[in-house]
């Protein structure tokens, strides 16, 4: 079967690999373009190594991006994180389609968040989907579903790179064996079950310390290590990664509790609060909190955001 790769990142270049490991006929490899002072992506990097064609379009929205989708007489194309718009004519070029892998429980958080929101809101399930990709936003029919849980105080981090890049790979690998073997399903998605979020960035990740210790430390999990979640102290941003949940605290929102060798404790609006022991200052390396408070002279009482 001739294979199309097309994909970035560490994602990407894993699905590459278990493919050239199982000696699969990759006519090309697809990728993002280029990006000026940064370091070439993974996957074109594997994909030179290895002699195989490697194809940077800016846009697949032309009439020469279809023709060289065509060119290649595809039998399925692989999405493996891609983030470029692709035309329907592009998807169905391949002689069976094309085939994406998304990092959530369709049709649940569609979107290019989908593995923040859910920490975010509290849940302790996820997991990811296979799916024939079409015009619309990750609402293209399911191959396959794998659910994972997510543990109480479990990071964006660690569901990622611990549980949804493994098994998204198998997954993938999984998919291809279904189409080679004709019995991959198409399972329509009922769009009213499921929910669409945007990006969860800079805004969604500032620390409202009035809300629960336990939607604070969820807006925490969700945030690390990317975008960060954050406050201020004396108008100065503080990003805050590593923390617990603590009960019976007390105190107003957003005051410094406790000033410890464990961290930083800071008052949520209810009767408990979250334990900072790690953060990242503003233009600086990432330190524990105990380093930040001896330098910061923070202190019980001071107040944390705005």
């Amino acid at each position: 079967m001739r294979l199309v790769v097309h994909g970035q990142q560490a994602f990407g270049k894993a699905v590459l690999e278990r493919l050239l490991e199982r000696e699969e006929n990759i006519v090309a490899v697809c990728t993002a373009p280029d990006k000026e002072d940064k370091t070439m992506d993974p996957v074109k990097e594997l994909a030179l190594e290895k002699g195989l064609a490697v194809h940077q379009p800016a846009s697949w929205k032309t009439p020469e991006a279809l023709e060289l989708m065509q060119s290649f007489e595809a039998d399925v194309c692989i999405m493996a994180y891609v983030l470029l718009f692709i035309p329907q004519p592009v998807l169905d070029a391949p002689r069976l389609g094309s085939f994406q892998y998304h990092p959530s429980m369709l049709p649940m958080h569609r979107g290019p968040s989908s593995i923040n929101w859910p920490i975010a809101m509290g849940a302790t399930r996820t997991g990811l989907s296979i799916f024939w990709p079409n015009e619309g936003l990750d609402e293209g029919p399911i191959l396959i579903q794998k659910e994972c849980d997510i543990g109480p105080d479990e990071t964006l981090g660690d569901i990622y790179f611990n549980k949804l890049f493994p098994m998204g790979v198998d997954a993938t690998i999984e998919a291809l064996d279904l189409v080679k073997a004709g019995t991959a399903p198409r399972q329509v998605q009922n769009l009213d079950e499921g929910s669409y979020e945007s990006w969860f960035g800079k805004v969604q990740a500032e620390i409202d310390w009035q809300k629960s210790a336990a939607e604070i430390y969820n807006t925490v999990r969700a945030a690390n290590p990317q975008p960060g979640a954050w406050t201020t102290v004396n108008g100065d941003t503080l990003q805050i990664f590593d923390s617990r949940l603590v009960d019976n605290v007390g105190g107003e929102a957003g005051v410094v509790a406790a000033s410890s060798d464990e961290g930083i404790l800071v008052s949520a609006g209810d009767n408990a609060g979250v334990l900072i022991s790690r953060v990242r200052p503003a233009g600086e390396a990432k330190i524990s909190a105990v380093e930040y408070a001896a330098a910061s002279e923070i202190k019980m009482g001071d107040h944390l955001g705005s």
